[in-house]
């Protein structure tokens, strides 16, 4: 679509197609996307089909033809109001990443990620920046969707002025339909030309060679049905046929990122520690403070999620203890990571963080995270090399999300070295209720210990925003490391409620 094209200068000239003709090719049309769906539920890949466009132009119809045409056991519909307090509490890209298909289904969603942007527009509650910023976002959000394998297939359905006028009042006027003509429908109706000026650059802007635009006239109906069955059987049987090469940074350009700054863990020094009875002090009057900000947080809807990574045994379990001592038990949760299950696999490697995003005034604290991706999955080749260059931009683009969503995101990475690693193993094994948390996984993780340090580098180097810093933690010290931990939460809340 050319910046001077209109979309009803791609949709007015599609062909009808008449029932008679619809009969002929409906069975073998069937038949096709149920073999197809078939396929993909063995492959790596899951589809996605966004419905956009006109009110009347057939996107709810659309839907249930499908549902009705396929195998309904494997695929998934979502439809968004935009009343729903749970996801409202939250960034405005948790309830999509909540409800991503596994690898093998389809899914269908209406009133998606373009609705906001459209109405806000339309209406001038949002300025052309906040415009532009959001649509930014759809691209990178489409961006990560597309280079982890996902197929996306955006439908535009349109009316002209006129067709949509007919069609608001038949389903006005019949009871089984009526329920499909929205509140406000027949104001947008009346701001017609404003809603297609908007349309317009919307698609202008997000018709992008990973995810372009399928426009179809919605007047007739057999036409709409035939013109979205045929993308989409054709879409998945490409994909089937050939599957997308992972994509990742050219070498000379990883290298070139990685170089400045290099080093940060050197740099540590591992021998700060605190005396039994400053610490004894400190911890006391620190909890004492958090405790205040954490509630104070609660009335103001301010949401925390804090990170904590570290080499093993570097303390982070001991550090989360003694900070959750300081918190209202109702308030806060406390997620372990441990190797992605057999559904989470069938996802993003985001999915499943995304569903342990809080509430406002809540408290997440996870401990190991997505970063995963660039330190475990990297060393030991659990990600391949564009899948975890790829994710150091990923993971930026998803705490930016938390951040201007009123969130306190702390990221903590503890570190110790090697010979005090190597004395609480010892240890661990020489004591009885501790033997558990040493396993073979952990003497086999120590040999890598440089290749770690290489991945914890890059780590920091890529992802250290100004927005989500990286707070190093001397943990050779554990009275050191759990004081500085939670006096740096209390510091980054009462910072934040300055703010507000």
């Amino acid at each position: 679509m050319t910046p001077a094209a209109t979309v009803w200068d791609h949709v007015k000239d599609q062909p009808k197609v008449k029932k008679k003709e619809f009969k002929k090719l409906e069975p073998e049309l069937r038949q096709e996307l149920v073999d197809l769906q078939q396929q993909l539920r063995g492959s790596n890949t899951s589809v996605i089909v966004v419905f956009a466009g006109v009110d009347g132009a057939g996107k709810h119809e659309m839907v249930n033809t499908l549902n009705a045409w396929m195998d309904p056991r494997g695929i998934v519909t979502h439809a968004y109001r935009r009343n729903d307090e749970s996801a409202n509490e939250r960034p405005a890209y948790w309830k999509y990443w909540r409800d991503l298909p596994a690898n093998g289904q389809i899914g269908l969603f209406l009133s998606a990620w373009y609705s906001k942007p459209l109405l806000g527009r339309v209406h001038r509650t949002l300025s052309p920046e906040e415009f532009s910023s959001q649509l930014e976002q759809i691209q990178a959000f489409e961006r990560t969707l597309a280079e982890n394998g996902v197929l996306l297939l955006k439908v535009w359905m349109h009316l002209d002025k006129k067709a949509q006028r007919k069609r608001l009042e038949k389903l006005s006027s019949e009871p089984d339909t009526a329920w499909q003509v929205k509140p406000g429908a027949w104001d947008n109706w009346g701001m017609y030309d404003r809603f297609m000026e908007v349309s317009n650059e919307i698609i202008d802007h997000s018709q992008r060679a990973l995810t372009p635009w399928l426009l179809v006239n919605g007047k007739h109906r057999y036409s709409r049905q035939v013109r979205v069955a045929h993308a989409l059987r054709d879409a998945i049987r490409d994909r089937l046929d050939n599957p997308p090469k992972a994509k990742g940074f050219a070498d000379s350009t990883w290298n070139r990122k990685m170089r400045p700054s290099r080093g940060s863990l050197k740099k540590m020094d591992l021998s700060k520690d605190l005396s039994k009875d400053v610490y004894k002090k400190r911890l006391k009057k620190a909890r004492r403070r958090l405790y205040q900000l954490q509630h104070q947080a609660q009335m103001a809807g301010l949401s925390t999620v804090l990170v904590f990574e570290g080499q093993d045994a570097a303390g982070k379990g001991g550090a989360i203890r003694r900070l959750v001592q300081g918190l209202d038990a109702q308030q806060y949760q406390v997620i372990p990571i441990a190797a992605p299950t057999k559904i989470e696999l069938a996802h993003h490697y985001l999915w499943r963080f995304w569903q342990c995003i809080p509430r406002k005034g809540r408290v997440t604290i996870f401990d190991r995270s997505w970063y995963g991706r660039v330190l475990v999955e990297r060393v030991e080749g659990f990600a391949d090399k564009a899948e975890w260059q790829r994710a150091y931009q990923e993971i930026n683009e998803f705490e930016e999300q938390l951040v201007t969503h009123q969130t306190v995101l702390c990221k903590f990475w503890v570190q110790i070295d090697k010979d005090m690693q190597l004395a609480r193993f010892e240890q661990r094994q020489e004591t009885p209720y501790k033997q558990w948390k040493i396993t073979d996984e952990d003497w086999r993780n120590r040999e890598q210990w440089d290749a770690y340090d290489a991945a914890v580098d890059d780590m920091i180097t890529l992802t250290h925003r100004t927005h989500a810093p990286w707070i190093l933690v001397e943990g050779n010290s554990k009275s050191w490391a759990r004081i500085k931990v939670i006096e740096t939460v209390c510091k980054n809340l009462e910072k934040a409620l300055k703010k507000m």
